[in-house]
C-alpha cells in the first residue's frame, strides 16, 4: 500500500527507533527529562529564540500560543483556510474565548494590506484585534510558501498596532528547504512559533512551541491546565532530536517527488487544475469524476489519498514514499479512465 493521505502516516525507521530506545528520561513536569530538555534547548538555539516547550501536537502548541497571546473577547486574524481555524475543533473559541477575523488570502497566504484593513478600530462594539496567525507552509494552499519580505511587512503592521504575531509552522522546514531560508530568520520575526515533528520530519508524536522565557513559562502553565503535562516523554523527544539531525535536508526529495507526480497530473483528462507545487503537497481539482470516485479507484490500486473537497484530491509526499512508489503512482494515474 502506498499511503499519500498525509505525511503524518510515517513510522520511525530503525535509526530513529534506536535513538528512542536509548533516550535518557525523567519526569518532564518536574523539568527532569534530559531528552526533552535537550530538544527544547536545541530548538531554541536553532531559531535564536529564548525558550521552547515540547507538546504532544501542533494543535496543542497553536492553541497554547493563542491562549497566551489573547484574552476572552479578543480577536484573532488569520486566513480562512488556516489550520488554527479549519482543523483545530473550534479551539480558539473553546480554549481562548476569542473571535476570529477570516481573510481570503492567496492559497492560504495573507498579506500585510489585508491584515491592516482587518484590524478593528477602538470601538466598544468591536472585539480588540490582538493576534495575527499565519501558516507556513499552507496545508489547504497546497503546501504554498510565504514570501519572507511579505512576512516582514506583516510584522511591521503588527508592531505598529501592538498585535502579536504567531507562526503555525507545522511544515515550516519544508518552506525553509524550498525557499533556502533559515530558522533564525523566522525566530527573529515572530513572537511565537509552532513546529511539528510528526509530519515531514517523520516522528511518531510531538511539536514544539518557541518564544521568550516569559512566554514559554506562561505556555508551560497553560499546557498543564490543558492536561498536556507529560512525564517520561523523552522517548518522543529523542525521535525529534534525531529528525532535526537527519531528516531536514532530505525534504528536498519529497518536493521533487511531488513535482514529478504533479507534472503527470497536469496532462490527465480527469484533472481540471493543479495548484502550484512548491513543497510536498499536491492538491488538484477533478474533471469528469468526483474526488470520492477518484480516491476509490486509487485505493483499489493500493494507493491511498484524501478527498479534501467534493472536487479536490490531495497527495502528500513523505519519507516513507520511495522513488519506486512514485513511479508506480505515476503509472497508475496514467492508466486511469473516467
Amino acid at each position: 500500500m502506498i499511503d499519500l493521505r498525509s505525511d503524518t502516516v510515517t513510522r520511525p525507521g530503525p535509526e530513529m527507533l534506536q535513538a528512542m530506545v536509548q533516550a535518557k528520561t525523567g519526569d518532564d513536569v518536574f523539568r527532569e527529562d534530559p531528552a526533552i530538555n535537550e530538544l527544547e534547548a536545541q530548538c531554541a538555539a536553532l531559531f535564536g529564540m529564548e525558550a521552547a516547550l515540547f507538546c504532544s501536537s501542533g494543535t496543542q502548541t497553536n492553541q497554547i500560543a493563542i491562549k497566551c497571546h489573547t484574552q476572552p473577547g479578543d480577536e484573532v486574524i488569520c486566513d480562512a483556510d488556516a489550520h488554527v481555524y479549519q482543523y483545530e475543533a473550534g479551539g480558539i473559541a473553546f480554549n481562548s474565548g476569542a473571535s476570529v477575523r477570516l481573510l481570503a488570502g492567496d492559497r492560504g497566504r495573507i498579506n500585510a494590506a489585508q491584515v491592516e484593513n482587518a484590524i478593528n478600530p477602538n470601538d466598544l462594539h468591536k472585539p480588540p484585534s490582538r493576534l495575527v496567525c499565519i501558516e507556513n507552509t499552507s496545508n489547504r494552499g497546497g503546501g504554498s510558501c510565504y514570501d519572507f519580505e511579505e512576512l516582514k511587512k506583516i510584522r511591521s503592521v503588527c508592531d505598529n498596532n501592538k498585535l502579536a504575531f504567531h507562526l503555525d509552522g507545522a511544515r515550516l522546514f519544508n518552506a525553509l528547504v524550498a525557499k533556502n531560508e533559515t530558522p533564525a530568520q523566522y525566530g527573529a520575526l515572530f513572537n511565537s512559533i509552532s513546529v511539528c515533528f510528526s509530519k515531514s520530519l517523520g516522528c511518531p508524536v510531538g511539536s514544539v512551541l518557541l518564544g521568550t522565557e516569559a512566554f514559554i513559562a506562561k505556555a508551560r502553565r497553560v499546557r498543564k491546565i490543558l492536561g498536556g503535562g507529560m512525564r517520561q516523554a523523552g522517548y518522543l523527544a529523542a525521535a525529534a532530536v534525531y529528525a532535526l539531525d537527519h531528516n531536514i535536508e532530505r525534504l528536498a526529495t519529497d518536493h521533487l517527488h511531488a513535482k514529478q507526480i504533479a507534472a503527470v497530473l497536469y496532462n490527465c483528462p480527469f484533472v481540471q487544475t493543479v495548484l502550484p507545487v512548491e513543497t510536498n503537497i499536491i492538491i488538484f481539482e477533478t474533471k469528469n469524476t468526483t474526488a470520492k470516485e477518484l480516491v476509490a479507484q486509487l485505493k483499489n490500486a493500493s494507493i491511498l489519498c484524501h478527498a479534501v473537497a467534493p472536487d479536490r484530491v490531495r497527495f502528500v509526499l513523505h519519507l516513507d514514499v520511495t522513488e519506486a512508489m512514485v513511479a508506480a503512482v505515476i503509472q497508475k494515474i496514467q492508466s486511469l479512465q473516467f
